[in-house]
């Protein structure tokens, strides 16, 4: 997942591949509530890791419930519908997750204890007034710790015999259909006879409703509908564990990648999108996104747990479209909008202004950004399409909300190959942590955006490289780890550096088992981190760095490390020889008193004994082999930025490198 402050994303091309998609977010926290509120354990396959989910486990762990996980599938006792409590005030922070707020503040009312329940500053911002109400009439104790009809909640607990049932609880359809769920979820608790849930005005969101009314079967509720207006959940009912429940991938998560299908072609050996995890034949109402991406002129082919999307008509086409149904996914079409042949327009979207943020505000004001003509009002969004030249790069606001992170990753398709960057990048972890990741596994670039900082030994390029790359989410090359891996590698088999071993030593080195991950370097599974930075290991892959075989066989694999968002590349020839068309070169240089002792200080940390003057001479000869040496010799490039670091602290080398990079984005200083 990417933490970083925002994130770039240069102009894509294509796309073609494969993708797995995670669980689906409202199946996931549906399933872990029934499953803690059933008798028996539940073992559950294939559950959404993501924020909402690690927030309804912690609450369910504070419950009492036993959770035991074991790679991707998740064991859970359940309580039975009896609170094992020790009658104290039980606070439960539940973050921004509405799938867990709206169900427990319901089940939580019925359960008999003590609870506040609260959640980020946004939660208290989401209204729940109308579930709040319709428990407060059944006879649950709930009260408001803010602003009335808003999170926190204070729950106190109420004895089942002085509940209300004998009339039906109403509910309004028109708001959020979280709120009709959390009580099909919940009563069952106090079913001692039916209860009756009537709703008032039209039902919005009625696929999410089908997802409940599906999962409470395979708990043992059956509940009965007449249409949309009435449910009654039948006396007796008790929540029973199915044993064993999958997960369907997230069918809202699915829409980015049909809309991607839709708008990008891929290579001329693939073409298309192929999704696994989920069908068309899905639970979830997500999924007839279909139908809206085949009306814009995709081409789609679907099988039992998979899809495959196609570019079909090309502009797309405009809609006008009554998005109601799929409330969360529809705003991927948006953003599909901005590739159409005229405008399109999504109607009856009102819930979209109760999400994570008003979500019809946030899209109207960052498509605005890219360039469109945006009309919006209480319950729709019109989009106009781009053209070409009309596209500009935009620094996209998140308001902290995952769906339109996503939906604008797609502008980066655009036909005037601008950039786009995002803010906030992970507020994907909501439900698809790995998305960028994912997207990146199937996207072409343009061209991906390379860093290099060369320089001589001790310069300290290596920890700036590093850092310069975490900050922009960019992929590392430490190049100097390759050439001490290969010396390592060399020594070991009994080689030196030298004309008659070059061969051998090439082979070696265009077939190294070699792997980074987490700072460390390992070499056929074995962490050989400090091995190769030994000073004895230093002067192996100056010696070897020198036979023209082994560079040749080094050069493929460092460029492989080229891939999206970008890469940071540290070395002595990443400007000169292996990315000479990179969009930043710095040379960093310190004087070689300055080198050895920073050096110096290194090496008496790790107990290894040396002296100031033998360092400066060690740095001194190496610096004038390096650059003496017939093939790339270190210098910097023709157009490299010079940063002589003697007086600087690694930040201000950080902060400089970042601002000159800065200095060529198209976005302003973030």
């Amino acid at each position: 997942m990417f933490s970083t402050a925002f994130l770039d994303i240069p102009p894509l091309v294509g796309a073609a591949g494969t993708v797995q998609l995670p669980g689906s977010k409202s199946i996931s926290n549906r399933v872990l509530l029934l499953a803690a509120l059933a008798s028996g354990t539940t073992t559950i396959h294939d559950l959404l890791d993501s924020d909402d989910t690690r927030v309804m486990l912690d609450a369910l762990r504070a419950l009492g419930c036993g959770i035991d996980a074991a790679g991707s599938t998740l064991r859970i006792t359940g309580i039975g519908g009896q609170l094992k409590s020790n009658g104290q005030l039980l606070p439960l922070f539940l973050g921004n997750a509405g799938t867990a707020m709206r169900p427990l503040t319901a089940a939580l009312s019925l359960l008999g204890g003590d609870f506040e329940l609260s959640g980020v500053p946004r939660m208290h911002e989401r209204p729940i007034g109308d579930l709040v109400d319709a428990l407060t009439q059944l006879g649950c104790r709930i009260d408001y710790l803010g602003n009335p009809g808003y999170p926190p909640l204070r729950i106190s607990p109420v004895d089942h015999g002085a509940l209300v049932l004998d009339a039906p609880i109403r509910v309004r359809g028109d708001v959020s259909s979280q709120f009709l769920t959390a009580l099909l979820l919940a009563l069952p608790l106090a079913a001692r006879k039916d209860i009756v849930i009537e709703v008032v005005g039209e039902l919005i969101s009625k696929p999410y409703i089908e997802i409940t009314l599906n999962l409470l079967a395979r708990f043992g509720i059956t509940v009965r509908r007449d249409g949309w207006e009435r449910f009654t959940i039948p006396a007796g009912s008790s929540y029973s564990s199915p044993n064993d429940i999958h997960v369907e991938a997230d069918a809202s998560s699915a829409s980015y990648f049909i809309a991607l299908g839709a708008i990008a072609t891929g290579s001329s050996s693939q073409n298309g999108i192929r999704i696994e995890g989920v069908g068309a034949d899905s639970i979830q109402g997500d999924i007839r996104f279909i139908d809206a991406a085949r009306q814009m002129g995709a081409q789609v082919d679907s099988g039992p747990n998979w899809l495959e999307v196609r570019r079909g008509a090309w502009p797309l086409k405009a809609i006008d479209l009554d998005a109601n149904h799929i409330p969360d996914a529809a705003m991927t079409l948006a953003v599909m909008a901005l590739y159409a042949d005229g405008p399109s327009t999504l109607r009856n979207i009102a819930s979209w202004r109760v999400k994570e943020t008003d979500r019809i505000d946030a899209m109207a004001n960052e498509l605005g950004k890219l360039g469109a003509t945006v009309e919006s009002g209480p319950d729709f969004i019109r989009v106009y399409p781009l053209a070409p030249a009309d596209w500009r790069p935009a620094s996209i606001r998140t308001y902290d909300d995952h769906r339109v992170a996503m939906c604008f990753s797609l502008a980066a398709f655009n036909p005037a190959r601008v950039p786009v960057r995002i803010l906030e990048p992970h507020c994907v972890a909501k439900t698809f942590p790995d998305y960028f990741e994912t997207l990146f596994s199937v996207a072409e670039a343009a061209g991906i955006p390379v860093i290099c900082i060369d320089g001589p030994t001790a310069s300290g390029k290596g920890t700036l490289a590093a850092e310069v790359a975490r900050l922009l989410g960019y992929h590392y090359l430490d190049s100097g780890s390759l050439y001490r891996v290969t010396g390592l590698a060399m020594r070991r088999a009994g080689l030196s550096a030298d004309p008659q071993h070059e061969a051998q030593i090439a082979e070696m080195a265009r077939t190294l088992p070699l792997h980074f991950a987490e700072g460390k370097v390992l070499l056929a599974g074995q962490d050989v981190s400090d091995e190769i930075r030994t000073e004895a290991a230093g002067m192996d892959a100056s010696r070897v760095s020198t036979l023209p075989a082994v560079r040749e066989a080094l050069l493929t694999l460092q460029q492989s490390f080229r891939q999206l968002p970008g890469l940071v590349a540290d070395g002595r020839d990443m400007g000169t020889v292996i990315f000479p068309d990179a969009e930043l070169k710095v040379f960093l240089t310190a004087s070689a008193a300055q080198r050895a002792e920073r050096r110096h200080k290194q090496l008496i940390s790790k107990g290894i004994s040396t002296t100031l003057d033998s360092l400066r001479s060690d740095l001194e000869a190496r610096d004038a082999r390096d650059s003496s040496r017939s093939v790339a010799p270190l210098k910097p490039a023709q157009d490299a930025r010079h940063l002589d670091n003697s007086q600087l602290s690694i930040e201000q080398s950080i902060d400089q490198v970042l601002n000159w990079w800065q200095e060529k984005q198209p976005f302003k200083s973030a």
